[in-house]
């Protein structure tokens, strides 16, 4: 089995733990807090590697380039789910007004994930410069959260 066929099951059998209730996926609020560190890790490295295909800084490959725009769809789901109750206090960047602006944050969490799921789309067909364009967006996106939600 090749590594990114043993990462996208790997990510695929995380997503299936994703979907289970909060309650029961984290034990205590750390293990949220680390679950959601890890999955933005993740989704960094990842949305860095198309970003350096469509900078020019790395050959532009139209496959690996839709490999890792999926694993970053998927991590982008995975992260939200572990923001839950009593996960913002401990070793967190993440600010109060996550859970005070509960509005405001939905709203950050849709338009991250309305700008991936369009990077996803665009990830199919290869076009390097739509996906500039989308990949583009998604870093609008992660900044816009990062600026508004994230202590630094």
């Amino acid at each position: 089995m090749n590594v990114n066929r043993l990462v996208v099951c790997i990510a695929t059998v995380a997503g299936l733990a994703a979907a289970l209730p909060a309650a029961a996926q984290f034990q205590k609020p750390e293990d949220a807090i680390k679950y959601r560190q890890s999955a933005m890790a993740l989704q960094g490295n990842h949305l860095g590697r198309v970003f350096a295909m469509t900078s020019g800084n790395s050959p532009f490959d139209a496959k690996v380039a839709a490999e890792q725009i999926e694993l970053v769809a998927l991590l982008n789901r995975l992260q939200f789910a572990a923001f839950t109750e009593g996960s913002d206090k401990g070793n967190t960047k993440a600010k109060p007004e996550i859970w005070s602006q509960k509005d405001k944050w939905n709203a950050a969490v849709a338009k991250s994930q309305e700008d991936v799921n369009k990077l996803a789309a665009v990830g199919k067909t290869g076009n390097a410069d739509q996906i500039k364009a989308a990949v583009g967006a998604v870093g609008q996106s992660c900044k816009g959260c990062h600026d508004e939600f994230r202590s630094r």
